[in-house]
């Protein structure tokens, strides 16, 4: 059984079935409780996965050497005064802009990394508009045209495309001022400062920075390697982290609608972390949503440049803007 997510384009790594698996019992609660019972053995069945994930995680040379973000490269600097209107901008890439923007590559930049530095080649502020800009809501107030026009997406996409909201439904984002300066960036080696183009954007009071590194500067995760044995009845993944703070971190688990016990769970080891959860599923039938699920979770030690991957799918996951 597939779910479908309950939060439109958002990217999950894992879509997990939502109704009592075969061979399940209610306890006496009436909740199916999977065929090892309490909360002790759906943990023990957590603690044995993220084991297994976390042997099995073997990164290449780039994990430690190059630029590798594990974050959007569209990053918020500042705290956002975001309404239900600017929110939907900043998430759709509704932007208008006001002042020039220079087409001309800048010199190469530094990231600046826990452990060391590196050079990259940077993108154009014409360029980074390009890619922050996915569209136009329609017909909303403000100036009709931005400075520049939008690339078209390879293979097509939204870019340019036109909506047919109403006008008093939505809102374009204006950039007011573009410099080059730098933002924080989510890596494989940790917290680093990035060369990015920062835009003012006085709708929401805070600066939106489009990372400048050029395409063929930034490296990719290597290919997750999950236990080839099927996942316990009662696990859940994570789809994505929310917030790092010191030792705690926020992420999100993909549940269904009618799973009841939702307990969030870590497992640490010095090189890894693997976080995902375990529910309760019902009983009898639920809808197929797949619902994303604040989870939190309290760290031995910061997470600095281990990697957090999530117990089903082995994968890395990513830190979501906004």
């Amino acid at each position: 059984m597939r779910r479908s997510v309950a939060l439109l384009g958002l990217p999950l790594m894992m879509i997990v079935a939502g109704c009592a698996p075969v061979g399940t019992e209610p306890d006496e609660s009436g909740a199916a409780s999977g065929p090892s019972g309490g909360p002790e053995d759906r943990q023990g069945a957590f603690t044995q996965r993220a084991a297994a994930v976390a042997q099995a995680w073997q990164p290449d040379d780039a994990w430690t050497t190059r630029y590798v973000p594990l974050q959007e490269p569209t990053v918020l600097v500042g705290e956002p005064d975001f309404t239900p209107q600017t929110k939907t901008a900043f998430q759709a890439g509704w932007y208008r802009a006001t002042v020039d923007l220079p087409d001309r590559r800048p010199a190469e930049g530094t990231v600046r990394f826990p452990d060391g530095t590196a050079r990259v080649p940077l993108v154009s502020a014409a360029q980074a508009y390009r890619d922050l800009r996915q569209g136009d809501p329609g017909a909303c107030p403000g100036p009709t045209e931005p400075a520049i026009p939008p690339a078209p997406a390879p293979g097509g996409g939204p870019d340019g495309a036109v909506g047919s909201r109403p006008q008093g439904d939505c809102v374009a984002l204006t950039v007011t001022k573009v410099e080059l300066g730098t933002a924080p960036v989510h890596t494989t080696r940790g917290a680093a400062q990035v060369p990015a183009w920062l835009f003012t954007v006085p709708e929401i009071g805070a600066v939106v920075a489009r990372v400048a590194v050029a395409p063929e500067a930034v490296a990719t995760p290597p290919a997750p390697v999950p236990p080839s044995d099927t996942p316990e009845p009662g696990l859940v993944g994570a789809q994505d982290i929310e917030a790092v703070e010191g030792t705690t971190l926020r992420y999100r688990l993909g549940v269904g609608s009618c799973d009841t016990e939702i307990t969030p769970l870590v497992f640490e080891q010095d090189h890894v972390i693997v976080v995902g959860g375990t529910i309760v599923p019902p009983t009898g039938g639920c809808d197929e949503m797949l619902n994303l699920h604040p989870a939190e979770v309290t760290l031995k030690a910061p997470v600095g440049a281990r990697p957090v991957l999530d117990v089903l799918s082995g994968s890395p996951l990513r830190v979501v803007a906004g």
